[in-house]
């Protein structure tokens, strides 16, 4: 069923991916930071699923071990100088689908805060994401088909920090990318879920507790709706009802108004 590479894999939404895929019986690449997590989900992955799956351990925020994720991404590339041997040449195949997961919120001010840690974040949630889309994609185009997810939030359409601003970045180059990609037989999608039962707000020490219960979103139906879009080659998916009229009613309200409630936040859960 091909080969899907997904970043943040480890936890979250990106290991619901995983387990998703695996199921419909794709080769997995997993990507996270944590090595020996990876080890345990891919083991897992393998014994139920009988799937490949490879590990490959990278801090998305080091230029370097972000290049590494990028060259997995350019396997199979077919340019005029490829033959039909070395086109399906070595153990790796050509990954299919590409799911840029990985990221986190911060959850403190800009003002008088510590800029190496807004960079860091800056670089996980935008630049791995343009570095990957633009590895995966070329290779991709090159071989005719292929489809790229990338994960932004309905907090791009607030005002809540530079994760929103991060957000709202992702969602925008996803819908350029899928305008570029018309005709050449690769997709490209971007999901916005609201607030998610993941560790996403653990980690940041965002407490959930006040938001009500309808309020949260089930990963399993987070990654369903996405993945279903992507097969459809449907550019923009806003999982659920609520978040979907969330959306609506945040598009009409005047600026003004979005930006009093910024501070509240509806942050997504990688």
């Amino acid at each position: 069923m091909g080969t899907a590479l997904i970043t943040g894999a480890s936890s979250g939404l990106g290991l619901e991916y995983a387990w998703q895929l695996a199921t419909a019986k794709h080769d997995l690449v997993l990507v996270a930071r944590n090595a020996h997590r990876l080890e345990l989900v891919a083991d897992q992955l393998r014994q139920v699923a009988g799937v490949h799956v490879e590990v490959l351990a990278a801090d998305l925020s080091d230029p370097e071990q972000l290049e590494t994720v990028a060259e997995r991404l350019r396997v199979g590339t077919i340019t005029a100088q490829t033959t039909a041997t070395e086109q399906f040449a070595g153990p790796r195949a050509p990954v299919g689908l590409l799911v840029n997961n990985a990221g986190y919120a911060l959850n403190r001010p800009f003002v008088g805060g510590d800029v190496a840690t807004e960079l860091q974040s800056l670089d996980v949630l935008v630049r791995a994401v343009l570095v990957l889309s633009h590895a995966g994609a070329g290779q991709m185009v090159s071989r005719g088909r292929g489809a790229i997810l990338n994960v932004s939030s309905v907090a791009a359409l607030m005002a809540g920090g530079t994760y929103s601003a991060h957000k709202i970045w992702v969602r925008t180059f996803t819908e350029s990318l899928a305008v570029e990609l018309q005709g050449t037989g690769v997709t490209a999608t971007v999901v916005a879920p609201g607030l998610t039962r993941t560790e996403f707000h653990a980690r940041a020490q965002i407490d959930g507790s006040g938001y009500p219960e309808l309020a949260w979103l089930n990963p399993n139906e987070v990654v369903t709706q996405s993945l279903n879009a992507v097969r459809r080659g449907q550019v923009l998916v806003t999982p659920s009802w609520r978040y979907q009229l969330a959306t609506g009613t945040l598009r009409v309200l005047p600026r003004w108004a979005v930006r009093a409630i910024g501070s509240v936040g509806v942050h997504g859960g990688e």
